[in-house]
């Protein structure tokens, strides 16, 4: 073989080599990427990783509904500490959002205070299921629980969560409100009623970067 047809052989080796390597490197980058470490963070600082509802959102809007819903009289001055019952807060946004850990976060932070307490909606099932074991015969008389001792609600405690999307060129900007109503249950009067409003505002990133 002479140097010429060495050279243009070497020479296509190296392109058919390169092309390859770019060919990799491509995929690589176009490809989906793990995430390959994680740490611990502060549930308490502040997010905004997307233009989603986040826990940051959840946070700051519990604080303020339920430092309101606990100074109104019906709460702050009742000589006795309410019965509450929390319900279902209506999620009227086009988002896929957890109410339920919405509302979870309400009760939780009303029961800290100690000035109410609660009524669980949803052991309600579970309750009857064990008073028909207790009363089958198996359980001692003196450890029995039967029906007719549970205490009623006082108030039931729901609302609504709304939201506004607006975009114009680059500009993203998203609105959300929150309300809650606290509704005396013999009365069904609404006793207590706020709402907490966010408005977040975010910019498109521009392509390649």
């Amino acid at each position: 073989m002479n140097s010429c047809s060495l050279f243009r052989r070497n020479r296509l080796f190296f392109v058919i080599s390169m092309g390859a390597l770019v060919f990799t490197l491509a995929a690589t980058s176009c490809g989906p990427k793990a995430f390959i470490k994680g740490q611990y963070d502060d549930v308490n600082k502040e997010n905004n990783l997307n233009d989603r509802w986040s826990e940051t959102d959840m946070q700051k809007v519990v604080q303020d509904l339920v430092a309101s819903m606990l100074a109104h009289p019906s709460i702050n001055a009742a000589k006795t500490s309410p019965f509450v019952m929390v319900t279902q807060l209506q999620n009227k946004t086009s988002e896929i959002i957890d109410t339920q850990s919405v509302m979870d976060m309400v009760r939780v932070e009303l029961q800290k205070t100690g000035k109410v307490q609660f009524i669980d909606k949803e052991a309600r099932q579970d309750i009857a299921d064990e008073y028909n074991y207790q009363g089958s015969g198996v359980v001692s008389q003196e450890s029995k629980k039967t029906a007719g001792g549970q205490v009623g609600a006082d108030f039931i405690v729901n609302g609504r969560l709304d939201s506004i999307t607006q975009e114009a060129g680059k500009e993203k900007s998203i609105y959300y409100k929150i309300t809650l109503n606290l509704t005396n249950i013999k009365t069904s009067v609404i006793t207590w009623t706020d709402h907490k409003q966010i408005r977040k505002a975010y910019t498109k990133r521009s392509l390649g970067l």
